[in-house]
């Protein structure tokens, strides 16, 4: 993916044209062999490992035939095709060196008559492993051997006037590397706190991590509290920063807290809009005097939970609170919002909702106030048009496994209402265990052998990609589990494949720039998975704070049908490493891929556009930005002949986008005399709709001249009344 801000060159057209096939011809070429260093070992039988990986190729047909094509399973509908000339070539990147064993090239009717199969083990230098000089294409089964990581057909000469053109270029062999094969499950390391009704001394456990963790908003500490099923008497767990509390059922009636877990924002002097990074999960609670406590703002998520009786969102004193995320739990009380300026809850049954601030936005929520956007500020989705819950770790009986719950469609309320979740468990020792001390390389090695990830708590540097290949791949994080790409690397890549479920980790820019930080799909990705989507939920970014970090991109969405479901996405701007160049990151989120949805969107601060969107028919549910607080001057941020970079663009070549519940503040405390042009920028076609919009000067520092485009008005009047500028809808 292009690390500059310019759009990509061309995308993908909406339907492909196809030339007619001929019937496959199926031959089994030997070929001469060109060994390569043969492998130490070869620890299972050949798998077929080119599925859904990185493919790029010497050229293209056209954008319906790109090499992504060539690996994604669909023998007869999709297809690689090369420019009409000789010397071509499509390879493929298997994410990490595997012992070969045979690759199956099932060819177009534009086949290669004369050809060499090449391996590499950095995409650089080449060995030609097979060479087929005879071809005449249908289906044709070469023999490997020796090891790769990258897997080229290099085509010499084409049979016909066409070019080369492949329906599927399939290697097969085996990976693991020469080491041991790395064990599935074992324990959950030192930072994750486990407990039954019976453990003596709960109260002051949680009460020690507390004090460490109530101000260590920058800190290495990393913890998880974990409850087995039971009933737990007078706690109260006061949640600090990169701290989670679960419980360990499967339905969250299952672990019952006769007390509260807390947020509250004392260490802050009753301010809670820097309560960022923890979580609850999974419990039942029964507060103590009828009311929870949960005054958090960005990156902090309640999911699973069932509170019998209210939910107040605010800090002792009702100081300011800055934004948060509910999904699929209970609240059987009001739930008080009072000083929180922006929420989403998403398939949920509450009681009530108290107040609305600036921009309150619930779908498929049992109980939520309907929609009365602008004044009370509320937008309302009778359902959730599609979703997957966070995949969690528990207990069946003394077994640890995790359940990966199923999808659902135009959902409302919670997913356990009427008994046990639909869904998958999958047993933990099928999951490679990572520890603080893991390397890339090995973490690299679990996901090649087929294991699934679950990072305990820790801070893990990284100094190579983490590539998930696989498809159905589950990577979770216990206790904010920290990602920290070393050397300017990307810290993860997912291919094109279906049904990767990332949760629960932040990433971490480090202090090299990374072109990009969260990669789904490689560019040009077409695969359709919108039977089975890739889902990335309470998954945050970071760039500074706990010390100087650069991106230039922090996440870009490649893959079709992909839900970010719950992600904050944030350049930094208090802690160390701080500054307009110190911590430079252009841009937030970039969605190339049809079809994604986001459920939750919190991106703040980059130097350009935070959201930019090319993809076909995306859509948003609840969108929080503010712009970067540190720019210099108007000069500094000018674009082109626009006064500042919009904080959601959707490009002009796209045709269908909506989005609903979107809010963009600005707090230019360096210069206040910054004026942006606009919040949001789109193209002005009927298949483009935007509902619930609104911008906001902080106190006068900066000011928005309209809200979308040229529509809506100036916040220049307001001074600095911090009184928000609405349009309804768009256009």
């Amino acid at each position: 993916m292009s690390s500059v801000g310019s759009p990509p060159v061309f995308r993908r057209p909406a339907s492909r044209v196809r030339r007619a096939t001929v019937g496959a011809l199926v031959t089994s070429l030997a070929g001469s062999l060109l060994a390569l260093a043969p492998a130490t070992t070869a620890q299972a039988a050949p798998t077929l490992l080119s599925q859904g990986r990185t493919a790029t190729a010497s050229s293209t047909e056209g954008g319906a035939f790109s090499a992504s094509a060539a690996v994604d399973g669909d023998l007869t509908g999709t297809r690689w095709a090369s420019a009409w000339q000789d010397a071509q070539w499509i390879q493929v990147d298997l994410g990490s060196s595997a012992t070969l064993s045979h690759a199956v090239l099932t060819w177009e009717a534009a086949y290669g008559k004369s050809y060499d199969i090449q391996a590499s083990e950095n995409g650089t230098d080449w060995r030609t492993v097979t060479t087929v000089s005879a071809g005449d294409g249908g289906t044709d089964d070469v023999t490997l051997s020796g090891t790769g990581r990258y897997i080229r057909m290099n085509g010499l000469t084409r049979a016909t006037g066409y070019g080369f053109s492949l329906w599927e270029f399939q290697v097969y062999g085996t990976t693991g590397g020469t080491g041991p094969t790395l064990p599935g499950g074992g324990d959950l390391g030192p930072n994750v706190h486990v407990f039954d009704p019976a453990t003596p001394g709960i109260q002051a456990k949680l009460d020690q991590v507390f004090q460490e963790q109530e101000s260590a908003q920058f800190g290495s500490g990393r913890h998880a509290f974990l409850f087995k099923p039971g009933t737990y008497n007078g706690l109260n767990a006061q949640i600090g920063f990169y701290t989670q509390i679960a419980g360990l059922g499967l339905r969250p009636g299952d672990t019952t807290i006769n007390g509260d877990v807390t947020v509250d924002a004392g260490w802050f002097n009753g301010n809670a809009t820097q309560n960022f990074w923890r979580g609850a999960e999974g419990l039942t609670l029964n507060p103590v005097n009828g009311t929870d406590r949960w005054a958090v703002s960005q990156a902090s998520s309640f999911r699973r939970m069932h509170v019998k009786g209210g939910l107040n969102l605010a800090p002792n004193g009702y100081g300011w609170a800055s934004g948060g995320y509910i999904a699929d739990s209970k609240v059987d009380g009001q739930i008080g919002n009072y000083s929180q300026q922006q929420w989403y809850t998403r398939e949920s049954s509450i009681g009530g909702w108290s107040n609305s601030v600036w921009n309150q936005t619930f779908s498929g929520v049992e109980g939520a106030p309907a929609t009365s956007f602008p004044e009370p500020r509320y937008t309302t989705l009778d359902t959730t048009p599609v979703s997957r819950e966070k995949p969690y770790l528990y207990l069946d009986g003394d077994e640890y496994k995790v359940f990966a719950p199923a999808k659902r469609v135009n959902a409302r309320g919670t997913s356990w209402a009427d008994g046990a979740p639909q869904g998958e468990s999958i047993p933990l020792s099928q999951f490679y265990v990572v520890k603080p001390g893991a390397t890339a390389a090995t973490i690299n090695q679990a996901l090649a052998q087929g294991l699934h990830l679950l990072f305990t708590p820790g801070v893990y540097h990284v100094d190579q990609t983490i590539d998930v290949n696989r498809a159905n791949t589950i990577v979770l994080g216990l206790g904010l589990a920290t990602i920290i790409p070393d050397n300017g690397v990307t810290a993860m890549k997912v291919a094109d494949v279906d049904g990767v479920r990332l949760a629960g980790f932040l990433i971490d820019a480090g202090p090299v720039n990374s072109p990009v930080l969260l990669e789904l799909g490689p560019q040009n990705s077409s695969t359709d998975h919108a039977a089975n989507p890739t889902t990335v939920q309470d998954v945050y970014v970071r760039i500074g704070g706990a010390g100087a970090g650069k991106a230039t991109t922090s996440v870009v969405v490649n893959s079709d049908d992909a839900i970010i479901d719950h992600t904050w996405v944030w350049r930094a701007d208090h802690g160390e490493g701080v500054g307009w160049e110190t911590n430079r990151a252009d841009y937030g989120v970039r969605v190339n891929g049809d079809d994604v949805l986001a459920t939750g969107l919190f991106v703040e601060h980059f130097n350009k556009y935070d959201v930019e969107w090319y993809g076909e028919r995306g859509r948003t549910i609840f969108y929080q930005n503010e712009k970067a607080y540190d720019a210099p001057n108007q000069a500094a941020i000018q674009n082109g002949a626009t006064k500042g970079y919009a904080a959601y663009r959707v490009d002009d070549s796209v045709n269908t986008h909506e989005a609903w519940g979107l809010g963009s503040y600005c707090n230019y405390n360096v210069d206040p005399s910054i004026v942006q042009d606009h919040g949001f920028k789109a193209p002005v076609k009927p298949g483009v709709k935007f509902h619930s919009l609104l911008v906001v000067s902080l106190g006068g520092m900066g000011h928005y001249n309209h809200v979308i485009n040229d529509t809506g008005a100036s916040t220049i009047p307001a001074g600095t009344s911090t009184v928000p500028s609405t349009v309804v809808s768009f256009p």
